[in-house]
């Protein structure tokens, strides 16, 4: 089954003044990231269920972010910056024992268009400019912030939190879905859960933070 990508669409933006997600509450170390993307003019998000466990009043486990800029622009910017990953180049800009992921945005593509799979980068090889943009390309599948947020599992978690304006970027009514205790799948529920069987746990566990004891979840 092929996917077909959602229309264009307006998102809701949540300014500063109208959600409670405070810089305090952010892992000092993300918000570093996060300044440092926006100040070389890159977009600079965070993204997923860190943005979700904020809004519910919990501290999150992770604090990942999303950006435009690609795997090794990231590393350029960050002495303290690894790639990893194979199909996926992500950047883990570590701090002490701790990991800040940050991913470039993505979209979600049919099998039958995914690239081709490819030979590591060799450990402690460092590509050159030419065949490191091939290997990010052919590697990744690039997207803007609109296509990543459509490819993620369920509404709830694909929100962004714009370091750049203080706001809350909601794409797919993730906002509220948190409100009506709602667990919804992005897409096709049944062909989800195909692609990824234990997204189906992953709900039930979303559903027993977000969702009232008189509530169902719907997905």
């Amino acid at each position: 089954m092929r996917y077909n990508p959602p229309q264009m669409v307006q998102p809701v933006v949540v300014p500063r003044a109208q959600h409670p997600i405070s810089r305090k509450d952010i892992d000092p170390d993300a918000l570093k990231v996060l300044y440092r993307l926006h100040q070389h003019n890159f977009a600079a998000y965070l993204v997923g269920g860190s943005v979700r466990d904020l809004l519910l009043g919990r501290r999150p486990k992770d604090f990942d972010i999303g950006t435009d800029a690609h795997p090794y622009q990231v590393k350029r910017l960050f002495r303290n910056c690894w790639i990893i990953g194979r199909r996926f180049r992500l950047a883990h800009v570590r701090f002490g024992t701790k990991n800040v992921e940050v991913a470039t945005f993505r979209r979600l593509v049919p099998a039958d268009e995914a690239p081709p799979e490819i030979e590591p980068v060799r450990e402690g090889v460092e590509p050159g400019d030419e065949e490191r943009d091939r290997l990010i390309h052919r590697d990744n599948t690039f997207g803007t912030p609109e296509e990543d947020a459509f490819r993620r599992d369920f509404t709830v978690n694909a929100l962004f939190y714009d370091i750049s304006t203080f706001s809350i970027i909601d794409y797919v009514g993730g906002l509220q879905d948190i409100r009506a205790g709602v667990i919804r799948s992005i897409g096709n529920p049944r062909v989800r859960f195909q692609e990824d069987p234990v997204r189906m746990l992953r709900a039930v566990a979303m559903a027993s933070q977000i969702i009232p004891d008189d509530s169902s979840a719907k997905a």
